[in-house]
């Protein structure tokens, strides 16, 4: 019989399926019990309902961007807001270098293979072990 909760579970907010799909396929294989938000909206309500050991946020999303839903962990899920991964598709402008630097959370740059976000959640969670 499975435990209940015995699955990490991650939160993976992002508005292309395809990209979705692909950090789902890849963490659940690696033992990750996936939530997907297609917002910075949509996350905030399962994150009130849900612990979640990771989060890969999409720095652009629709309704609440990841910026947005960043400034607002760090307000309320603090412990989580350590545990950020950040996506973006969108060139790397000053603004988002700047942002990503000032939180000094990992960025994953897209498109990225399914190593190099394996990689990263791995980095990522050694950093917080610490």
């Amino acid at each position: 019989m499975k435990e209940v909760n015995s699955a990490r579970k991650a939160l993976v907010v992002e508005d292309e399926p395809a990209i979705s799909e692909l950090c789902s396929r890849v963490l659940t294989e690696q033992g990750w019990e996936v939530d997907i938000a297609a917002n910075g909206k949509i996350a905030q309500g399962l994150i009130e309902k849900a612990s979640y050991e990771l989060c890969l946020i999409d720095i652009r999303t629709p309704a609440m961007n990841g910026k947005e839903l960043y400034q607002w962990l760090l307000e309320k899920h603090p412990a989580l807001a350590r545990r950020v991964v950040f996506t973006t598709g969108s060139l790397l402008g000053e603004e988002t270098m700047a942002f990503t630097k000032q939180t000094g959370r990992p960025l994953l740059p897209k498109p990225f293979t399914p190593e190099e976000l394996k990689a990263i959640v791995v980095e990522t969670l050694k950093e917080v072990a610490k």
